[in-house]
């Protein structure tokens, strides 16, 4: 199951059946299957007060994800709360010429990648590929 959940008004997805057909068929190719996932979407200020109270940084950030899969479980099934700032996608589109849509999909696909197991530092490129290679698939 996915769940949208925001905690800002002037936001919502558009078509989501197609975010809900993307995040299925990303998963499945990636020997993953769909939990509990929630997607919640917020402002810059909310974000920070998860990265402090939760990883004790100071910084403004675009996404946060949480998996509530147990380590050391198998993750077949992929669940966890995954929280976007709207506001930093949005200045990330700006800042990288990129449109909104397509920011935002990176993110939500980066956001996946952590919860099968990708690390930043560890995967940094194999995660840019991935990410590319699924923004190219699913460019609604």
């Amino acid at each position: 199951m996915i769940n949208f959940f925001y905690e800002i008004s002037n936001f919502s997805i558009q078509k989501k059946y197609f975010f809900l057909q993307f995040i299925h068929i990303l998963l499945k190719n990636e020997g993953k299957k769909v939990g509990i996932i929630n997607y919640i979407f917020c402002n810059d200020a909310y974000l920070l007060k998860l990265n402090k109270k939760f990883l004790r940084k100071n910084d403004y950030t675009d996404v946060i994800a949480f998996s509530s899969v147990k380590e050391g479980k198998k993750k077949c099934f992929i669940s966890g709360d995954i929280f976007i700032s709207i506001d930093r996608v949005l200045d990330n589109s700006k800042k990288w010429n990129q449109n909104f849509k397509v920011e935002l999909k990176r993110v939500m696909i980066h956001a996946l990648l952590h919860f099968i197991g990708y690390e930043d530092k560890i995967h940094k490129k194999l995660m840019k590929k991935k990410e590319d290679f699924y923004l190219f698939l699913f460019q609604f």
